[in-house]
């Protein structure tokens, strides 16, 4: 109750502030990526080397469930659930705008508008969306299903899979307590964000499509649809509510990407991305250690603080959402489905949309950095789907994808935030729908007053700054996991037979040893013999 008051009483404060909020917002934002820049960069790494070594070695084949378990979703299923709950609608909307963004203000001193300058911006978005941001989600999954599938402890908020906080001392009562709300605070300024940006730039493309106002109520008629649909799927809960959304969710997004690339620049998107693919190689250090203590942040390095609070305020709800869904695959098959399901379809955005608006700009067909710079995000994306055949089907298209991305995220962020704010929950129990339907209602209420805000640097903030409380809990999360995997049992039989191996070797050494002697009448020199051959040859004498 108290963070239902709490997010209340800010969005009637970012409604009556207006721009005076905003001005506020931009400055923090601004001493955020100039100063705390670095902690952000070493969380990932730390985060992206430490299961990088889960998954190469003898940890990743741990199962989450019985040894015998067969997954509870099939592959296909359970990417899509993956992927559609963490990505909503900005990944639509931002894989087309990001790259005119780089352009202006490329990374590592290339020069503006040049060909290096082209082929970094159809990177950095990869960069943004690829394996590093996906797998800060791989941390809360891993500690909270081993907990719920190996050890059989229920968990209800991801302060239980911190083990350093299991416990009734005072301390760790206030900790717990204290990680709660850090965590209902980063999902909803996070998730609370991405409707407050998306909104907006589906208001301006119906409008294009249609004609109507793009005014406020237009958007007040969007976040009515939303609502209606929000209802619906977290009635209905995980199976039969927002299973079948993310199966909608995948299919309309493919269809919409597929017919981008066959009827825009196939050879150009197909060969920017192969230039990409190299470009994210050679560059995945310097980009993950981008902290420019020298100068002023540039474009490249704001966005990536931006994303990596974004991806962090995502963090705890996606790590309870995706160990709920992962009984029965090890972590090897969890990581690595993160990384083929959510990295390279978040990639193949960047790589389709992107690269399309990158050829609109390049070959001179619109002036979409002018468009951005002038008119802002939302006149970019309604100037690029004009561009496509059968304008009003694709306008129709992308709406419908955009709704069904907001409405799945939604309803999965309500679904995990009603769980970790509920009474204890009996194993198998779902929260009350009450309790789901509050959390949707307060989720509609903040976003609109982020409308109300606007601006694209209001919501940049909100972002990173509800990922920022987060970075200081992952690094307990990663000791947890690392203290319950080496006391696994697996991994004990696991040990016990390869000492057993070794001792046998050992032996086997110390027999060898034992049954050879030296023939001391060897004509050229020392000769080993077994013992056999030494009695025959004295039987001789």
């Amino acid at each position: 109750m108290p963070t239902v008051i709490l997010f209340v009483v800010v969005s009637i404060i970012l409604m009556i502030g207006g721009s005076s909020v905003r001005g506020v917002l931009n400055a923090i934002l601004g001493w955020v990526s100039s100063e705390m820049g670095w902690g952000y960069m070493w969380i990932y790494v730390i985060n992206f080397a430490f299961f990088v070594f889960l998954i190469v070695t003898k940890y990743g084949g741990i199962k989450l469930g019985d040894k015998d378990e067969k997954p509870a979703y099939g592959n296909f299923q359970w990417g899509a659930m993956v992927f559609a709950t963490a990505i909503d609608a900005s990944i639509l909307m931002l894989s087309m705008v990001d790259p005119l963004r780089y352009i202006q203000d490329p990374p590592f001193g290339a020069k503006p508008y040049s060909e290096e300058a082209y082929g970094l911006a159809h990177m950095l978005g990869q960069y943004n969306w690829g394996p590093m941001a996906w797998m800060m989600f791989a941390a809360p999954t891993i500690a909270i299903g081993y907990i719920l599938y190996v050890k059989k402890i229920k968990v209800q908020s991801l302060s239980d899979a911190i083990i350093m906080l299991d416990g009734d001392k005072p301390w760790q009562s206030i900790l717990k307590t204290v990680v709660n709300i850090l965590v209902v605070l980063g999902i909803m300024g996070g998730v609370g964000a991405s409707v407050g940006l998306e909104i907006p730039i589906i208001s301006k493309v119906l409008s294009s499509l249609t004609g109507i106002p793009d005014n406020l109520l237009l958007k007040m008629v969007l976040f009515a649809i939303l609502f209606v649909i929000f209802t619906f799927t977290v009635f209905k809960g995980l199976k039969g509510g927002i299973d079948k959304l993310s199966n909608m969710h995948i299919w309309t997004a493919l269809i919409f990407l597929a017919i981008v690339l066959a009827i825009g620049p196939t050879v150009y998107i197909l060969n920017s991305e192969t230039n990409s693919i190299g470009l994210l190689i050679q560059k995945f250090i310097p980009l993950s250690t981008n902290t420019i203590p020298n100068g002023t942040p540039d474009t490249t390095q704001q966005e990536t603080i931006f994303y990596w609070g974004w991806w962090l305020s995502y963090m705890p709800f996606m790590g309870l959402f995706i160990a709920r869904i992962s009984r029965g695959r090890t972590i090897r098959q969890i990581v690595l489905g993160m990384l083929t399901y959510g990295a390279l379809g978040c990639m193949s955005f960047y790589a389709i949309l992107g690269g399309y608006s990158l050829w609109l700009q390049r070959t001179g067909t619109l002036n979409l950095i002018h468009i951005l710079n002038t008119q802002g995000q939302s006149a970019v994306i309604a100037a690029v789907l004009s561009t496509l055949p059968l304008k009003f089907i694709m306008f129709a298209l992308y709406c419908i994808s955009c709704f069904i991305f907001l409405a799945t995220t939604i309803s999965s962020s309500a679904y995990v935030l009603s769980s970790f704010t509920s009474l204890p929950l009996a194993r198998g129990e779902q929260p009350s729908r009450a309790n789901r339907m509050t959390w949707v209602v307060i989720f509609i209420i903040f976003s609109f007053s982020l409308v109300m805000v606007g601006g694209f640097e209001t919501i940049q903030t909100f972002c990173t700054l509800a990922g920022f409380p987060l970075m200081f809990v992952v690094p307990f999360i990663i000791y947890s996991i690392w203290k319950m995997l080496r006391n696994d049992e697996s991994i004990k039989t696991m040990k016990v037979k390869r000492s057993e191996w070794r001792e046998v070797k050992r032996q086997n050494r110390i027999n060898r040893k034992k049954i050879t002697v030296e023939r001391r009448n060897a004509v050229d020199g020392d000769l080993i013999l077994s013992p056999d051959d030494q009695n025959h040859d004295s039987n001789q004498k």
